[in-house]
């Protein structure tokens, strides 16, 4: 009980972090063009650049107030102000990184390799699917010694990505296989999600989340791609092998 009034806490603070990122990613979308002009067309605002980041951001906002209405139900609101006073002097008095702390650079790591490495280069499809995986597992768990040992992992395999495109390899490795970068997407996140299921031993609790949490990260993507791409009729940032896949199923069906 203990323990799970002190997560209760440090979410109280990510939760913020998570509305305020939220607000962040809606101002930047809104300065996209809703509408525009092409050969004299006038697109409508649905196929706008900006309904998917306008999307994510909204959905970042109603999860973090959903994550603050529940920490404030299990310990109350009067902790609220006791809760930042005591991460803002913990901050301050020790150096190594605390527990909001931690959460907080999970999600700008999670945000920033997505927004900025992976959205660009790796197939929209499978960057998505990396994203919710990870966020979604680490989180859910609740357990601040897995999302250490989770968070370390990313990091490491983010890392190593980072080199691969610093280093011209990913042109290097497509012109040998085809879709190169798009299968080594797929070996981390697979080998990511094997991780998060060892660690999950044999805790039934863990395992149930683990299942949930891996459901609910392949059907967002199984959702959002094709809506955007053959209903909505816009580009996907990045289409390589999965999407080439979705495109030969539509095309064979349609």
């Amino acid at each position: 009980m203990i323990e799970g009034e002190k997560l209760r806490k440090a979410d109280i603070v990510t939760s913020v972090i998570i509305v305020l990122f939220g607000l962040w990613v809606c101002f930047e979308a809104f300065k996209m063009p809703m509408k525009d002009s092409w050969g004299g067309v006038m697109n409508v605002w649905y196929v706008s650049p900006a309904l998917f980041p306008l999307i994510i951001g909204l959905m970042l906002i109603f999860l973090g107030i959903y994550l603050f209405s529940i920490a404030i139900r299990t310990v109350g609101l009067q902790t609220v102000v006791v809760t930042i006073r005591e991460a803002l002097r913990e901050k301050v008095q020790r150096r190594w990184i605390t527990e909001p702390m931690l959460r907080f650079l999970a999600i700008v790591s999670l945000l920033i390799f997505f927004v900025y490495m992976n959205i660009p280069r790796i197939d929209f499809f499978l960057s998505s699917l990396l994203f919710l995986v990870v966020f979604i597992v680490m989180f859910y768990y609740d357990d601040m010694v897995i999302l250490r040992k989770l968070f370390t992992f990313y990091l490491v395999g983010s890392f190593l990505f980072l080199g691969y495109f610093a280093t011209n390899l990913d042109t290097v490795a497509t012109k040998i296989v085809e879709y190169a970068t798009d299968i080594l997407a797929l070996v981390f996140i697979v080998t990511f999600s094997v991780y998060a299921r060892m660690l999950a031993g044999d805790r039934a609790d863990l395992r149930r989340k683990y299942r949930i949490a891996i459901s609910v990260a392949l059907c967002v993507p199984f959702v959002l791609c094709p809506i955007f791409k053959y209903f909505l009729l816009v580009p996907l940032p990045a289409e390589g092998m999965i999407v080439a896949l979705m495109d030969a199923l539509y095309y064979s069906i349609f």
